[in-house]
This record gives C-alpha cells, sequence and structure tokens, in this order.
C-alpha cells in the first residue's frame, strides 16, 4: 500500500500556495497529469478531497488545510534538519528585504524574536526587493505581486503569500465623494491621480485592466513613491489608490472600491539557505501578526476583512 512521501506533501503546498494544478506543475518540474495523479494519491490516503476547484483557483477543504498545515510542518522541520547538517555556517545578521508598508516596525520587531540581528532593506519596487533576494542578499522579503513575477526563478525559496488584499482609494476630503462609504471605479474618471513610478509600480497593466474594465483610462498626472508627498497632492484634489489598512485624517479620506476591482497579492518569502533556514512557518507568523497589527485603522477594511476569510485563509 502507497504510503505518503515528501514529493507528496510538496505536491499539496506547492498547489495551495499557486492556487492552480497547472501553475504548481511549472514550478515542480511535472507534468499537470503527473501532479494531478500525486494530488488524487494524497486525496485516497487521508481519505477526502484537498481542494475545492473554484473561478479564483484551487481553494483548500477543511481537510485540505488541516494537510497542508502538517505539510508544512513536516518539510520546514525536515529544511531544519537538512540545515544543521550542512558545512555552511548560516549564523549572523537577518537580512530583511521589504516594500513600504505600514507594519514596516511591527515585523522587524516579531523577526527580532527570531534573530536578534535583523538588518533591513526597504524598497519601492517589489521587482528589486525579489532581485535582492534571488542574488542572496536578503534572507526574508516581504512584496507585492508584479507584472513578471511568474517568469521569476525562485528556487530555494519558501513562498507563501500572506494575504489577498483589495484596493482601496484616498480622495481629498474637500472631494464630493468622500461623502459616499464606497465609490465606484469609474467615478474618478475625470480626477488626476498620484501614483509611483513606471518602473517602481509593479501591478501597472492590473492597474490600467482595472480602469479599463470601468469605461477609462486613468490621467496618470503625478508619480511619487514618497506617501507624505502623495497624500498631501490627494488632499490638494488628486486620487490615489491606498493600502487597505490606510488611515484617514490629514486632509484625505480612505474610502471602499464598489466591487473590489482591484485585489493585490502580499507574500513572504524565506531563503532556505538562511539563518532562519527551516524556520518558514515562524517568519510567516511573524508576518501575519504584524499584519494583524494594523488591521483596526481602517475600519472599514476591518469589515471587509471579517467577511471575506477566503482573502486570508492561513490567519488563524
Amino acid at each position: 500500500m502507497p504510503e505518503l512521501e515528501l514529493r507528496h506533501l510538496r505536491a499539496v503546498r506547492t498547489i495551495a500556495e499557486e492556487g492552480s494544478v497547472t501553475r504548481a506543475a511549472t514550478r515542480l518540474g511535472l507534468t499537470q497529469p503527473a501532479l494531478s495523479a500525486q494530488l488524487r494519491t494524497v486525496e485516497r490516503l487521508v481519505g477526502g478531497q484537498l481542494f475545492d476547484r473554484t473561478r479564483n483557483g484551487c481553494v483548500p477543504t477543511d481537510l485540505g488545510r488541516r494537510v497542508l498545515g502538517t505539510a508544512r510542518l513536516v518539510l520546514d522541520e525536515m529544511a531544519q534538519l537538512m540545515a544543521t547538517t550542512r558545512e555552511t555556517d548560516r549564523r549572523g545578521p537577518l537580512y530583511l528585504g521589504c516594500i513600504s508598508i505600514l507594519y514596516f516596525a511591527a515585523l522587524v520587531e516579531g523577526l527580532r524574536q527570531l534573530n536578534a540581528d535583523v538588518r533591513a532593506e526597504v524598497r519601492q519596487s517589489s521587482a528589486e526587493i525579489v532581485d535582492l533576494l534571488e542574488q542572496g542578499r536578503v534572507h526574508v522579503a516581504l512584496f507585492e505581486f508584479f507584472d513578471g513575477m511568474p517568469s521569476r526563478d525562485l528556487a530555494g525559496i519558501e513562498l507563501r503569500k500572506l494575504v489577498s488584499e483589495p484596493a482601496f482609494v484616498a480622495v481629498s476630503e474637500k472631494d464630493p465623494l468622500a461623502e459616499q462609504e464606497e465609490i465606484g471605479l469609474s467615478q474618478l474618471a475625470d480626477h488626476d491621480w498620484v501614483t509611483p513610478t513606471a518602473q517602481m509600480m509593479g501591478n501597472r497593466m492590473t492597474m490600467f485592466q482595472a480602469c479599463s474594465d470601468a469605461g477609462f483610462v486613468p490621467r496618470l498626472t503625478h508619480h511619487t513613491g514618497e506617501s507624505s508627498m502623495a497624500r498631501g497632492l490627494v488632499a490638494s484634489g488628486a486620487v490615489s489608490f491606498a493600502a487597505a489598512p490606510s488611515r484617514t485624517g490629514d486632509g484625505i479620506v480612505i474610502r471602499k472600491l464598489r466591487g473590489t476591482p482591484l485585489m493585490t497579492d502580499i507574500f513572504v518569502a524565506t531563503r532556505r539557505d538562511s539563518p532562519v533556514a527551516g524556520r518558514a512557518h515562524e517568519v510567516f507568523a511573524c508576518a501575519a501578526d504584524a499584519y494583524r497589527s494594523v488591521l483596526d485603522r481602517n475600519p472599514e477594511y476591518r469589515k471587509w476583512w471579517d467577511a471575506h476569510p477566503e482573502a486570508h485563509p492561513e490567519f488563524t
């Protein structure tokens, strides 16, 4: 009778991370039928279906989440075991690569519980963060999905999705739209937009597609990656996409976009040759705790969060 093997656990973990058997097969270097066969073997051994196939991809069932949690623990423990047998000395500073986020300080503080010496590189571009990660210049990274990410070679890196975050919008408190609880994206067609530069805006194509679906091409008038400058421009009448936990104040209001036309996946990555090798689940827990710390900055996002557990299935 067949037994569960590490390759089966890797298959389950990768399908969950990719949200697709096809993408998971590509990442693992397998054919789609071969990976599907492995999944059927695991489901037969554990006695039930591990994933529901939805229009949004493969979503773990209750049984799937339990198996996935165990699989990650086993694989992380195995990675830690292998790390301790290698001659390479990985002691020393833990380097964090991170985009600009509201929960940065909380993330650094959490990682200090794993390694007392944490040193951070903050960049505006998620692609640049992944460059640092691939080059081994950072050990742990937090970044958003960006155009071109699927083509990146992340071999030797544990990658997990932290959350799928809906884009909110920032408008001036003097704008008539500020009186609405939520704003339709099409209502912003005649506004000037504040965005990062093209090189820094990783989801440029996704943003343009969302605006196109709403019937307009955004007028990208101002470009800055500095948050206080962006907020000043918005207070003066421009508009900008905003991270969901952003706080209303200083002349601007943060509003939900009707129908959540734009979602952003945020990822946590850990190199397997780092000072925290084999502890990727603990790194993820640090990131999750840090993210929780800012949920209540925007009460409307907190409501959305509580109503949409599918956007953060691994938070407990």
